[in-house]
């Protein structure tokens, strides 16, 4: 069996050869700090990114099989962006600057976590009507401007892109990435401005997550009508946090609901069955909606402060529920005795079926290579 193979017989609950050993990636400090310490190239690490050829290199280094984010990006997003711009710069290099999606951030120096958010120009129905609706409707060339990766190069959908697409040839399971449906929203209005305009204009909070939904809609479609052959369904959301969700769960399950629902019954019509999303945080409280509504495969499960595992969820929703992630990454910065005690308690997991481990989120700057690629061969060793 090859990856892909392997990986939707175990996402189908079927029998496989072997586990497939899957990453979710590297923070860029984490390349440069393996690469001055000599196990890659500094051109290696500074060109790696999803899927691509110098990221092939890497796992293969490090005894990983592939990158579940290995999609085919549709253009869901703002299209044109906003001109980014420092508004006001600080003696000690912090600068305010309005990002691509309009919202106003704080940028510090050396600084690699999300940045603080200051003010959002989308504020109320003026504000959506001038610099967002337009932004948000669907057009053709969000696919065909879309590259399709072709050994090292990048060949675009509408030039020859789709003819690979349609091959179907691959080893490893490609997704097509179906946008998001609430995320998208948070990110343009903040936490508090997405609070407060559902209390102050529900209209205007239901046409921008109509929008959203429509134009997410329309790139699913056109993508699954060209031809193009996909292993998988994902959506992006980040609408949670370590106490729960970002939204409250009754309105997400009413309002953007049924956009999952009619994007998820699109994809089954192309024999597209397994259906990911990717949100983090403490999820629970709105697994209900996704299962509802087909979305079937949490990603990643999120160890964190309040140790999410894929064993209650699939206590209480059964088989219908499936995983990818859940491995605890700080075992990296640990000791070989850390990363078997995790391997350890990955084994019950694993034995569930429908659940393929990998570490959550990128790999930190403090994981150790060895330790990294002992995993991998205690994995193989394990799960072969």
């Amino acid at each position: 069996m090859n990856h892909r193979e392997r990986t939707m017989a175990i996402l189908h609950y079927e029998k496989a050869d072997r586990l497939p050993i899957v990453h979710f990636g590297f923070w860029r400090e984490t390349l440069e700090r393996w690469a001055r310490e000599g196990h890659l190239s500094k051109e290696l690490a500074e060109s790696q990114a999803d899927g691509n050829p110098a990221d092939k290199t890497i796992e293969t280094k490090l005894g990983f099989d592939f990158n579940w984010q290995n999609m085919f990006y549709i253009h869901h997003s703002i299209r044109p962006a906003f001109t980014s711009e420092v508004l006001r710069q600080f003696e000690d290099g912090t600068r305010h600057e309005r990002n691509a999606q309009g919202v106003v951030v704080v940028c510090k120096p050396e600084a690699g976590s999300i940045p603080a958010e200051i003010s959002h120009t989308l504020t109320d129905r003026a504000s959506w009507e001038e610099h967002y609706r337009w932004r948000y409707q669907w057009h053709v060339d969000r696919l065909l401007d879309v590259g399709v990766r072709d050994g090292s190069r990048m060949i675009p959908f509408r030039d020859g892109g789709l003819e690979l697409l349609k091959k179907n040839q691959r080893t490893c399971p490609l997704g097509l990435h179906c946008g998001s449906l609430f995320g998208e929203i948070r990110n343009i209005l903040g936490v508090e401005g997405s609070s407060y305009l559902y209390a102050d204009d529900e209209s205007l909070f239901d046409e921008i997550i109509q929008t959203v939904g429509d134009l997410c809609y329309q790139g699913v479609k056109t993508a699954l009508e060209s031809g193009a052959k996909f292993d998988f369904g994902h959506f992006w959301e980040d609408i949670c946090f370590k106490n729960g969700p970002l939204i409250i769960p009754s309105v997400f399950h009413e309002k953007v609901g049924p956009h999952y629902r009619r994007i998820t019954q699109l994809l089954a019509q192309h024999e597209i069955d397994i259906v990911s999303l990717d949100c983090d945080g403490q999820i629970d409280a709105l697994i209900p909606t996704w299962i509802e509504n087909g979305v079937n495969t949490m990603f990643p499960i999120e160890v964190g402060t309040w140790d999410a595992s894929i064993l209650p969820w699939r206590e209480r929703y059964g088989r219908a529920l499936r995983g990818v992630g859940g491995m605890n990454k700080v075992v990296f910065s640990r000791d070989r005795n850390a990363v078997d005690r995790e391997i350890e308690r990955l084994k019950p997991l694993v034995a569930l079926g429908g659940y393929i481990p990998c570490p959550d989120h990128r790999l930190a700057p403090d994981s150790q290579w060895d330790l990294v690629r002992y995993y991998t061969d205690r994995m193989h060793a394990v799960f072969g």
